[in-house]
């Protein structure tokens, strides 16, 4: 029994599958309880993004107490911002909806007509139609608010989980003198300077693209541009797709109001700007902070989001990299696994006296 239970003569195959079997009943049980670890994942984030301003008030002279109180407070402000953008943009976009309700009926029925006219199945034409049903708009915009609305219980429990996880952490830095080890320390120093490198690039590259696309758009005279440029900041933290889910609200909008030769002009300048951006400039930026392969950022999406919901699509990225810090990065005999998921391999040491 004892050697059953530290692996003795058992194959490598066997102990993976064990260890595969063992992680899908572990994500099972963080799928049930996704509503619970949410907002504890988006807690986390939010602090280990604002932590970092307690170290010059400190050396300051300022009390651990009130170090840790900005924290709180940077991270709430930053709670509060995106709430803000998403109750503005929620807002604008239920009242817009009314407003349009003809012009979505007519682009409807004319996009029928066409599909009908290519041959395509009346079924299939009934459900691409549907998008644009005003009625079915309303819903799904009535959806979006209640969901908005059901974020604040989360998002109380975020605020408090702030305030408890900003003291912690003041905590544990005292601690590691005592309790901590150097591999551990430096593992751990990686993920959460990676996690800050990562949100800082994206949100930095989101700003100038939301900016430019809310410009672009309120040029062209598209409806609520302030909408889809928040929805092109939000969006720019989901790597790879985010660039597409940005896209087809405006699009589609754009085709309701001025027809194919906008819709073609929206696609097109967000193509322009977005790819240069996002996907010419930004993942250089991204890869250094981060060190992940494109298809496992893309993978980690579609991943995380099926386990925790819509939000795993955002922390995605630091949900990986926690996964490798805790299973990958400790253990010598992973250096293949770390090597596919984009880590890069250590700096060689040179010799004293710089000779190789």
């Amino acid at each position: 029994m004892s050697q059953i239970v530290n692996g003795a003569g058992l194959s490598i195959g066997t102990r993976r599958l064990i260890a595969i079997a063992a992680a899908v009943i572990a994500l099972g049980g963080v799928w049930l309880a996704r509503d619970v670890l949410g907002p504890i994942a988006v807690a986390a984030v939010v602090v280990t993004i604002a932590h970092p301003v307690r170290f010059p008030l400190e050396r300051r002279g300022w009390p651990k107490w009130l170090a840790t109180s900005a924290v709180v407070a940077l991270a709430w402000a930053i709670l509060a911002g995106l709430a803000v953008l998403l109750v503005v943009a929620s807002a604008q976009f239920v009242s817009m909806v009314p407003d349009y309700a003809d012009e979505l009926e007519q682009t409807a029925a004319n996009l029928i007509a066409w599909a009908e006219s290519t041959g395509v199945t009346t079924d299939a034409t009934a459900s691409v139609a549907g998008v644009l049903d005003p009625e079915q708009l309303v819903a799904i915009a009535g959806d979006i608010a209640s969901a908005v609305l059901g974020l604040a219980t989360s998002f109380f429990f975020v605020l408090a989980y702030v305030i408890f996880m900003a003291a912690d952490a003041a905590r544990f830095a005292r601690a590691h003198p005592v309790f901590g080890s150097a591999a551990g320390d430096e593992i751990g120093g990686r993920y959460f300077s990676g996690v800050r490198r990562y949100y800082v690039v994206n949100a930095s590259f989101g700003l100038v693209v939301a900016v430019i696309d809310g410009l672009i758009l309120w040029g062209l005279g598209i409806p609520i541009p302030l909408v889809w440029a928040i929805l092109a900041f939000v969006t720019n933290f989901i790597p790879n797709i985010g660039f597409v889910i940005g896209l087809i609200p405006p699009a589609v909008l754009a085709l309701v109001v001025g027809g194919w030769p906008l819709a073609l002009v929206v696609v097109l300048a967000y193509c322009v700007v977005n790819v240069t951006l996002q996907v010419l400039v930004q993942p250089k930026f991204v890869s250094d902070a981060v060190s992940l392969s494109l298809t496992l950022s893309f993978v980690s999406v579609v991943f995380w989001t099926l386990v925790i919901g819509p939000i795993g699509a955002i922390l995605s990225i630091p949900l990986t990299l926690l996964v490798r810090a805790l299973f990958l990065e400790p253990d010598e005999r992973m250096a293949t696994l770390r090597r596919l998921s984009g880590d890069s391999p250590p700096e060689p040491v040179a010799p004293p006296g710089g000779q190789g």
